[in-house]
């Protein structure tokens, strides 16, 4: 039997550093079958030795990176810390070595991919990174390997399981955004700070990774407009029901003759969508290629194993391609250089709710005001009369971002509209 060793050295041993630590342990005996070689963990960077680790052997422990970049026989790196330094520096120091990388850092790939791959392709060293974006779900190797014969214009996905499980507790339970947001902190699903999740921003990181990969042209998280939850209420929740739709943060990017569209924001989807029956914590994300038509990669986004699961394929994946001398074979493949449209340039259809003057005039009034500004009216709907006081409800035909924003503008200066509650996006 061979009895060759492959070196790992884990950078971080938290959530998901521990449930790689656990696979590795979990599948030693048929790792030979695997890979032709026996897997080892030899070395875990830790910030506090003194902390207690169950489950993990303390001898491995060492709070000294130099330990791990100077070692000649560990040959993988396996990034699990998160935020962008120090991680940022270790991983381009262990590519410099000549050591193969694994990381599942998307807030570092969003802000410095390119810097990375390149420093990873001139050492003919592997940067895989497939648990950065959702977790367990395989998208980035289908969308570098399987998916390669396509010209991919589109990608949309969930992929934030935090604001995934709050949008449908508050569908399925009636629940407010305060109390969803609460049960998710409570299942540990959010965090003491959720802004990064709510706010967008998580899966904004994620999608500027997807896209970048999609379309072949670098797209990085400040080119992302990002939008929140934060503002969804109940009476959007009921007006998405009475529409057959679902209410879900999505992350969109298309790849268009005008350039690519890239953002996150909640859109009503209807139910008919395959993301529109993707529940609770669960991530789902959404190709349209020319020769494969529609796909949908589901599964779970996040926790220890099922992220970990992400991690260990690609680190499966380097060791066998250091068992057969073909490391570095897929590098960046960013080889375009499409401009990113400037979001205000997007189309997109839209759901306006707002509270107006019960009298007559007031809606020919916000169609006169829509029709200066290019925006078309598709359906109308008014509801909740009280006293002098009319909920309006507008669902547009497609329009610039930036026509229907300066009618909006000019609509909230109006004597006859009390306030524009809701704005969100149709898919």
């Amino acid at each position: 039997m061979n009895t060759k060793k492959i070196k790992v050295a884990l950078l971080g041993v938290g959530t998901v550093g521990t449930g790689v630590y656990k696979l590795i342990q979990r599948r030693a005996d048929v790792m030979v079958r695997t890979i032709g070689a026996q897997m080892e963990v030899s070395k875990i960077l830790v910030h506090n030795l003194n902390k207690q680790r169950e489950g993990i052997d303390a001898s491995l422990l060492t709070d000294n990176w130099q330990e791990i970049v100077n070692d000649p026989e560990i040959q993988i790196v396996v990034e699990v810390m998160g935020g962008i330094e120090p991680a940022r520096t270790m991983i381009l120091e262990a590519l410099h070595a000549g050591k193969h990388v694994v990381t599942a850092n998307k807030d570092l790939l969003a802000a410095h991919g390119k810097e990375l791959l390149d420093a990873a392709e001139e050492k003919h060293c592997d940067l895989l990174f497939e648990a950065a974006v959702a977790g367990g779900i395989p998208i980035i190797r289908p969308l570098k390997q399987c998916l390669a014969g396509n010209e991919i214009d589109e990608v949309i996905g969930i992929v934030n399981g935090t604001t995934n499980y709050i949008l449908t507790k508050m569908f399925e339970e009636n629940m407010s955004f305060e109390e969803a947001l609460a049960k998710a902190t409570e299942l540990g699903y959010a965090e003491a700070d959720p802004t990064a999740d709510v706010e967008g921003l998580d899966a904004g990181r994620k999608v500027a990774i997807m896209a970048s990969i999609a379309f072949h042209s670098r797209v990085v998280f400040d080119d992302v407009h990002t939008e929140g939850i934060t503002k969804i209420t109940s009476d959007d929740i009921a007006y998405a029901k009475e529409f057959d739709s679902v209410i879900k943060l999505l992350g969109v990017a298309h790849n268009t003759e005008g350039g690519i569209e890239v953002g996150v924001y909640p859109m009503l989807l209807n139910k008919e969508h395959p993301l529109a029956s993707v529940r609770d914590s669960f991530n789902a994300v959404f190709v349209h290629g020319d020769a494969v038509d529609d796909a949908m990669f589901y599964g779970r986004g996040a926790g220890e194993l099922p992220t970990a699961s992400a991690v260990m394929g690609d680190i499966i994946d380097v060791a066998r391609n250091i068992e057969y001398g073909c490391n570095g074979r897929i590098s960046c493949t960013c080889y375009r250089e499409t401009p990113i449209k400037k979001f205000d340039e997007i189309e997109n259809k839209f759901f306006l709710r707002m509270q107006v003057k019960n009298q007559p005039g007031v809606l020919a009034s916000i169609a006169t005001v829509f029709g200066n500004h290019g925006v078309s009216i598709a359906r109308v709907v008014q509801k909740h009369i009280k006293g002098d006081q009319a909920e309006l409800v507008i669902v547009t035909d497609k329009v610039r971002e930036d026509y229907l924003k300066n009618a909006l503008e000019q609509l909230r200066d109006s004597e006859n509209i009390f306030e524009i509650s809701s704005v969100i996006r149709e898919y």
